[in-house]
């Protein structure tokens, strides 16, 4: 998995890096979706960027508690644009 070592634990920072996802920011190219998911080798959460084959992209390790209240964010989008 490709990931930063950064691990999200605000829901400000979240909002942040799916702001930077959605602004092409990270120089991501062919982003279909985004997505929460937890790692089967070590119970990790991460939110993922992935492109329209389902192939992942880019993923950056999440908080247990941002696992729990970011997922109505990741869903809908950041508000603020």
């Amino acid at each position: 998995m490709k990931t930063d070592n950064d691990i999200i634990d605000t829901l400000e920072s979240l909002e942040q890096f799916l702001l930077s996802v959605e602004n092409g920011g990270l120089g991501l190219e062919g982003v279909a979706g985004v997505g929460m998911a937890t790692n089967n080798s070590d119970g990790r959460h991460f939110v993922a960027v992935f492109n329209d084959k389902q192939q992942l992209l880019l993923a950056r390790w999440i908080s247990d508690e941002i696992f729990e209240t970011g997922k109505e964010l990741v869903r809908t989008g950041p508000k603020r644009h």
